[in-house]
């Protein structure tokens, strides 16, 4: 970047790095927790049961388990010895970079009309076109990938209502930029202009609003409409979500020094892109529509920098752009930095989070710890990129790059033009015999493309870094239902283990390229699956063997209790402090340890199970859109933290049996120590009874939903009926 102002302010950092206080003590207690780790893998390998007695193998079962446990708890450790936070000084870029920002394209990503409604995407459109950046160095790119006119046409009245939306935005420094976000939140009318203007922007957006969910509820657009925009001409009768022709149309043309807004100001380029797709072709899901984007982006505005956002994560702070840029343009770091990753936060979180959405620790300390080996994984949404690393410019120390030279190069060519080569760019035949998805752009074939392309990235010489701002800067919206969280959940936990599985494996693929505390915390991620089989055992052994009266855990009065108690208090201990200090409160902590039971027990096993069934050639990758669509009574109820349950799946059933297992376990150990008066029970099975009272308790909302609840979120009878059966049956199995 070149030099603009001289002297010392060209040499000052736009950016610092602080490591996070009190990192020497948690070194010494994680030293104490692995040497009770080890004295609990000791004592399991001395005391096993000898061939022939009762619990043998469930004593086998535990310590693989706990095996795994420790090893995994290991891997943790790479990303908490040393946390780091960075902090851009946006006041310096200004003052550095004057009139010469570079541009900046930002891909919003669509699917599904029914699934994620119009309004939703155009309010995550309004909200990035009206960020507080010269509205000539930005271009706003939506992939609609059903290919909806219906999308089309609410893009269409969003280019129209942004030439009121972004200068009211900017006349009143309003935030958040989403008007959906900005006209639900208290709104403090002191000003009578302020007032006014905000009632006459408030009812074109109702209109709009208006119009195109009538449109949408309709399910297809009016002749009237169709005769005003000869966009519309690109769908006929053979156009359909998974056989069209590719669709590029230029809405907004932000090099065109007439199209203003109201008041006479610039607006930003505004590109509706639809890639071709054919039943015989592969379309890749969002890699393939990412990959898309950045050809199509190239012939149009070819920006040095990339935002990509999911369609329901709207941006939240008008001032992100220049912090992002901070990070690239920094005279000392910034050459190096492929992407910058932001937190995925969400703005119908209840107070104590639900189903643990946040992953608070994760995107607090995991991803800041993992931030220190130059290595945060790539998220998919909410991150920055430098163009030419996502298309596989390989690192070179000595890569630098004026950023004040002027990146577009098709000024001179009109609308039609760019289109028409823009729809070549978007076929699916232009890639073929080329390197689109595997050296270049997002990597295909994978689930998780986010989280295998970043790691290809990093490979390749290249840093990301970790940047959580105290405004959050996106805000997008989390499931509100029990099955939709699972689902996504079993997405991303089949997606990273297939990365495990291949040659991608960060301890293979990484080995000499990134650091192995950077390898380390990639499979913290990437093992989320396998670790289902350790849970699993932990939540059926111990209460089975309780059942029967077979002891697992050593008794209170011998020494080998204390590694055991201390282990476990220990880490729920820390586990608690970190959830505390990252803004949780204690009873989202609870939530999570709950959630990370069902993940673990359902969602995460199920990943494990296709992953292995795909490795053997037998399926292929699927993939399934999050709803955001929901009704007013499963809203009631997740604003009131009740979990919803309402269908019959695979996943609930195993869910309640598991809650019946150890309900009835309890039971039993209850009636040996109270009607039998065994005593001796206490002291010989605390710790299972402990363990299995645990789970009896994080349970609750599960027997709640079997037992009490009347609403249409409980537990159908028909997975009650089944549960019982089950777990009577595992009950009546012999422990071997």
């Amino acid at each position: 970047m070149g030099k603009e102002g001289g002297g010392e302010e060209a040499l000052l950092p736009l950016f610092e790095t602080k490591e996070a206080r009190f990192r020497g003590a948690y070194k010494v207690f994680a030293s104490t927790v692995f040497v009770g780790i080890c004295l609990i893998w000791v004592y399991r390998l001395t005391h096993i049961p000898r061939a022939g007695e009762q619990g043998r193998w469930a004593w086998i079962g535990m310590f693989m388990a706990e095996l795994w446990f420790g090893l995994y708890w290991i891997l943790t450790q790479s990303c908490r010895f040393k946390v780091v936070y960075n902090y851009p000084f946006k006041e310096r870029l200004s003052s550095r970079c004057k009139d010469k920002l570079p541009s900046i394209d930002i891909f919003v990503c669509t699917a599904d009309p029914k699934k994620e409604p119009p309004t939703m995407v155009i309010n995550t459109i309004l909200s990035v076109m009206s960020y507080n950046y010269p509205p000539e160095n930005l271009s706003i790119y939506l992939s609609d990938d059903s290919g909806s006119e219906l999308t089309f046409y609410a893009l269409l009245e969003a280019s129209s209502f942004s030439k009121h939306w972004i200068p009211f935005c900017k006349k009143f420094n309003i935030q958040p930029r989403s008007p959906s976000a900005y006209f639900a939140q208290q709104i403090d009318i002191q000003d009578i202009t302020y007032a006014q203007e905000l009632l006459a922007i408030k009812k074109l957006y109702k209109e709009m609003e208006n119009r195109i969910d009538s449109t949408v509820e309709m399910g297809e657009i009016t002749k009237e409409i169709k005769d005003q925009q000869k966009g519309f001409s690109e769908w006929n009768s053979k156009v359909t979500k998974q056989d069209h022709q590719s669709i590029v149309k230029i809405m907004i043309d932000g090099r065109d020094k007439n199209g203003v807004d109201i008041y006479g100001g610039r607006l930003p380029m505004l590109v509706y892109m639809a890639r071709e797709k054919r039943p015989q072709w592969p379309h890749n899901f969002k890699a393939g529509a990412m990959n898309a984007l950045i050809r199509v982006s190239s012939e149009i505005s070819n920006a040095p920098f990339i935002l990509n956002l999911d369609c329901d994560m709207y941006a939240n702070d008008a001032d992100t752009i220049q912090e992002a840029l901070c990070f690239f343009l920094d005279e000392k770091r910034g050459h190096e930095i492929s992407f910058v990753q932001f937190p995925q936060n969400y703005d119908n979180i209840t107070k104590n989070d639900l189903y643990a959405c946040t992953f608070s620790v994760i995107t607090n300390v995991e991803f800041a710890g993992i931030d220190v080996y130059g290595a945060t994984p790539y998220c998919g949404t909410a991150c920055f990129h430098r163009r030419e690393s996502l298309c596989g410019k390989v690192y070179s120390k000595d890569y630098r790059k004026e950023w004040n030279i002027e990146d577009k190069n098709n000024t001179y060519k009109t609308i039609n033009e760019l289109e028409v080569a823009s729809k070549i760019l978007a076929s699916c035949s232009f890639e073929k015999e080329t390197q689109w998805g595997e050296k270049m752009g997002l990597i295909y074939g994978y689930s998780a493309e986010d989280f295998v392309t970043g790691l290809a990235i990093q490979c390749r010489g290249w840093k990301s870094l970790y940047y959580n701002p105290n405004r959050m800067a996106f805000l997008g919206v989390a499931p509100i239902t029990l099955n939709d969280v699972l689902m996504q959940q079993t997405r991303w936990s089949e997606g990273l283990f297939q990365i495990f599985l291949s040659k991608y494996c960060p301890f293979i693929y990484g080995h000499g390229k990134i650091k192995l505390g950077a390898q380390m915390g990639y499979c913290i991620y990437l093992l989320w699956a396998p670790c289902s089989l350790p849970t699993l055992c932990y939540v059926i052994v111990p209460p089975l063997c309780l059942l029967h009266g077979i002891s697992i855990f050593p008794q209170v009065k011998s020494p080998w209790f204390l590694p055991f108690a201390y282990v476990i208090v220990a880490r729920n201990a820390c586990s608690i402090a970190e959830a505390l200090s990252c803004g949780d409160t204690l009873k989202a902590w609870w939530n999570g340890q709950k959630m990370w039971v069902i993940r673990r027990t359902t969602t995460h096993f199920f990943a494990f199970i296709n992953t292995v069934v795909r490795q053997l050639g037998l399926s292929e990758t699927t993939f399934v859109i999050t709803g955001k669509v929901v009704t007013k009574d499963v809203s009631k109820r997740y604003e009131q933290e009740i979990i919803e349950f309402g269908s019959s799946t695979i996943t609930f059933t195993i869910i309640a049996t598991l809650a019946m297992l150890n309900f009835f376990s309890l039971i039993g150990a209850i009636k040996k120590i109270v009607l039998d008066l065994e005593f001796k029970v206490l002291d010989q099975l605390i710790l299972q009874l402990s363990l299995n009272l645990l789970l009896v308790m994080l349970n609750i909302p599960v027997y709640q939903a079997l037992f009490i609840r009347n609403d249409k979120g409980r537990i159908p009878a028909s997975i009650l009926f089944k549960s019982i059966v089950l777990a009577s049956l595992a009950c009546l199995m012999p422990i071997i």
